[in-house]
């Protein structure tokens, strides 16, 4: 349920109405644009019955919402959200690159990465220190040395650090290192991570699963807003489906979808939804014209020595050429 206010309504008017909220149990999440306040109210509705809200001073009218998913739904948050990350922001009116190894494999290779993709001009480094990986006996990354790599490389060049948790102990001792937390598509439902993820309060980088509908999706984020964390970015990367053309199938349809359903910020990875190298930058374009708030890609200074996803990692030549090519295209989509 949400509560509309009157462009006129007083925060005496406003308070008064998330107190009979509150005073039923439930919670009141209040959403200020220019013009007019929101409250959403999330639990059982059924307890404000006799409570006569809508009959309360200030109130214009009350919607119901049918979806599951309340905290990251548009209609409690009109306005799109923008999500602060270090020394940068992630939604309207940007366009943020995050570039780096699939995996960190050493100390050399990841400050070489880092200031390659630097001087390109992404603002995130991204590098994998716990891997999940399809075999037990593929590499698994660096963990804790892993990032402490990656923080070493952050003060070395200036960039914001995104890393992937894969369990409860990875989550506990990245957040003493990174600017974002990545939950991956293989985790995007385990809800006690998500959870724990929430209550980190550090920025969460959302993937979409594998086989995850968009509300399945949107579920997912709700899992980590609930628990007091709204800073949340979600990443289409490709969903599996009959194609074996592609590593993945990447549905761009779901950028618009996103922003039709939720005030949150959406970027793509066109690297592990295509899984060829080659296919990157036209993707990335696709990305930039159908309203994306960034990208994610994967760059290795040689990509066929990579210990992961070698066959989908630009080299900094290549990523140069790909942030070069891609301008106009974020200048067009009115992005900076």
């Amino acid at each position: 349920m949400i509560i509309i206010m009157k462009p006129d309504a007083s925060a005496e008017a406003i308070a008064k109405v998330t107190g009979i909220i509150e005073g039923k149990g439930l919670q009141a999440h209040l959403s200020r644009g220019d013009e007019v306040t929101i409250i959403g109210v999330v639990g059982d509705k059924s307890r404000l019955h006799g409570s006569n809200i809508e009959m309360s001073e200030g109130v214009d009218k009350i919607l119901n919402v049918t979806e599951s998913y309340k905290l990251v739904n548009k209609k409690f948050h009109p306005d799109d959200s923008v999500i602060p990350v270090g020394n940068t922001f992630i939604g309207p009116g940007t366009f943020t690159v995050m570039a780096g190894p699939c995996a960190i494999e050493n100390h050399d290779m990841l400050l070489e990465s880092a200031q390659a993709v630097k001087k390109a001009g992404a603002s995130f480094l991204r590098g994998g220190a716990y891997k999940p990986r399809t075999s037990p006996y593929s590499f698994q990354g660096l963990e804790e040395e892993g990032l402490r790599y990656m923080k070493e490389a952050r003060e070395a060049t200036g960039l914001n650090i995104i890393c992937e948790v894969t369990s409860l102990r990875a989550l506990e001792t990245a957040v003493k290192y990174v600017d974002m937390l990545q939950i991956g598509a293989r985790n995007m439902q385990n809800f006690e991570l998500l959870k724990e993820a929430g209550r980190s309060r550090v920025p969460v980088l959302l993937k979409r699963g594998l086989s995850a509908t968009v509300d399945e999706w949107l579920n997912a984020a709700e899992y980590i807003i609930s628990e007091g964390n709204p800073n949340i970015v979600l990443c289409e990367r490709g969903i599996r489906t009959y194609e074996t053309a592609t590593r993945n199938t990447l549905d761009l349809s779901a950028v618009p979808v996103i922003r039709a359903k939720s005030h949150l910020p959406v970027i793509v990875d066109p690297s592990h939804a295509s899984g060829v190298r080659a296919y990157i930058e036209p993707l990335s374009k696709a990305a930039a014209a159908v309203g994306a708030d960034g990208i994610m890609v994967e760059v290795h200074p040689c990509p066929s020595c990579a210990m992961s996803d070698g066959p989908q990692s630009l080299t900094f030549e290549q990523f140069d050429s790909l942030m070069q090519n891609l301008k106009p295209y974020i200048q067009l989509a009115g992005r900076a």
